[in-house]
């Protein structure tokens, strides 16, 4: 895969863990909530960004894929590569790390820009787009081995 970028940094929160001893599943998908705000604050979408141009990002699919067990505070940190764009979407691959590097969750999201003075999709803004030029980008043919697949269950042979 190309280079992604650290979007977020954090601990696993005492509150964050489970009956099981490790982070559990919601809060998972809360870090990559997280991420994406952090990515939005990158691209120039932060709470003055989305103000300044009545325009802001929705979510429009997620899958979580949980790999490996995180810890009470143990450090984590997400990293985000673009597997696709247009004018109103992007296509994003989050991994969830450890301080060994570790992949401990991934998360695939479809994103679609809204105009909030609407409340329809509507392209990114100019200033945004230039600054989502300087996100990293995979090609179609170097994707993330657990990208873009369907869930379900396998037949044994």
């Amino acid at each position: 895969m190309t280079d992604s970028k650290q979007i977020w940094t954090g601990h696993v929160l005492p509150e964050w863990v489970d009956y099981n001893g490790h982070l559990n599943d919601a809060y998972y998908a809360l870090i990559f909530s997280y991420s994406l705000d952090a990515l939005m604050d990158e691209i120039g979408l932060d709470q003055e960004g989305r103000k300044a141009n009545a325009y802001t990002i929705f979510t429009l699919e997620a899958h979580v894929k949980y790999l490996k067990e995180a810890h009470e505070n143990e450090e984590l940190h997400t990293n985000v590569t673009v597997l696709n764009k247009d004018e109103k979407r992007m296509h994003l691959w989050f991994e969830m790390k450890n301080e060994e590097n570790d992949i401990l969750a991934t998360s695939e999201q479809m994103v679609m820009g809204m105009d909030q003075s609407s409340g329809r999709p509507s392209p990114f803004p100019k200033a945004v787009e230039e600054k989502m030029k300087q996100l990293p980008e995979t090609a179609k043919d170097n994707w993330p081995s657990g990208a873009n697949k369907p869930m379900g269950i396998r037949k044994k042979k």
